[in-house]
């Protein structure tokens, strides 16, 4: 028996992000209809609307008209991040729940703003970490919660790379995006590892940001060579967080680094009864009875060829926990609040490294 579909959808920004992860699984879930479609470039919305739309779906190069169509219950904000917090905030004005990609913004300046119009307009917002929909991620997050870890006041995010230089879009553009690695898969650690925490009050930053391997595109770069007069954020950056609790985390993001043993959106946490990383599945570690430990939970189906029983399927599970929000009142995920003190820590980083000081909350 066929779903109810029970939402209508506009998309702004038909690009990578928008084919390779949230069209595809918004379809999947079969509640919502794509009925709008907007993009600057109008070949790339016709694209979308051809291969996801429904019938009497529309195709437009200008948001804002996108945004009158009063028939649209949430729209996905799937912008570079200079459009991100504008654009949000244009749609919740206009009456729609918004699912808008990571990072929040630019500037923790937008991202509150972001927050504040969700308050004012009493609309969900929500931002596309799905990193948090992991079965490895929820596994952790529930131990944290029972208590295993106990108090947690050290932890790494962990979003390095040896060669993949996304040669694509505006990634490379520090006007469009804000940054290079640290604002595009630092976002993503940091945001795990402050979410095992359940700690979202910063008191200090120290920062690095460095431009070493830019000059090179011929090197092995997964993505293909990029041009180095293009490349204008950092290949690399490092943060240092002291929380207000005493609590601190270490940062480091590359998009290339000579370095073998590279781990993208994971997080080490360490706490006074134990703690855990997702460096080969989820490992915990403690001591019992005098012994230390470490644990290995079975989170797939380890032993049992073609068989998931956790049946993980991260960015489904996003799309799922936004409509629920919209049409269950389900608790969201992802709260803007807690994006936006993502936003907050990564500008911090950026100012600390420019300036060579310690940049205080």
């Amino acid at each position: 028996m066929a779903k109810k579909i029970l939402l209508r959808a506009g998309i702004i920004g038909c690009g990578g992000i928008a084919e390779g992860k949230h069209m595809p699984n918004i379809q999947k879930t079969g509640l919502v209809e794509m009925v709008a479609f907007c993009d600057i470039i109008e070949a790339r919305a016709k694209k979308a609307f051809k291969e996801y739309g429904a019938k009497d779906a529309k195709v437009y190069t200008d948001y804002r008209k996108l945004l009158q169509d009063a028939s649209l219950d949430i729209v996905y904000v799937l912008t570079p991040n200079k459009s991100h917090s504008f654009i949000t905030i244009d749609a919740l004005e206009a009456g729609k729940h918004v699912m808008c990609e990571k990072p929040m913004a630019k500037t923790s300046k937008e991202a509150r703003a972001m927050v504040e119009a969700a308050k004012r307009t009493g609309k969900i917002l929500t931002i596309g970490y799905q990193n948090r929909f992991y079965a490895e991620s929820q596994h952790i997050k529930q131990a944290a919660e029972r208590g295993d870890f106990g108090e947690i006041y050290f932890a790494k995010a962990h979003a390095l790379r040896r060669r993949a230089v996304p040669t694509w879009g505006v990634f490379l553009n520090e006007e469009e995006q804000g940054g290079g690695p640290l604002i595009d898969i630092g976002t993503h650690a940091l945001d795990l590892t402050l979410w095992f925490m359940d700690n979202y009050k910063p008191k200090s930053v120290m920062g690095n940001v460095y431009k070493k391997l830019n000059g090179n595109g011929v090197c092995g770069n997964a993505f293909g060579e990029w041009n180095p007069k293009e490349f204008t954020v950092e290949d690399s950056a490092f943060g240092f967080i002291t929380m207000e609790n005493g609590a601190t985390i270490s940062l480091e993001s590359s998009w290339a680094l000579n370095m073998i043993d590279c781990f993208e959106a994971k997080s080490t946490i360490c706490g006074t009864k134990g703690g855990a990383d997702m460096f080969d599945g989820v490992r915990i570690n403690g001591d019992d009875f005098g012994r230390l430990y470490i644990n290995k939970p079975q989170i797939g189906g380890e032993g049992v060829p073609f068989y998931d029983p956790s049946g993980d399927d991260h960015t489904f599970d996003e799309q799922m926990s936004f409509i629920n929000a919209v049409t269950k009142g389900a608790p969201l995920t992802v709260l803007p609040e807690q994006a936006c003190v993502v936003t907050e820590i990564l500008e911090a980083i950026y100012k600390s490294a420019k300036t060579g000081k310690l940049v205080t909350f």
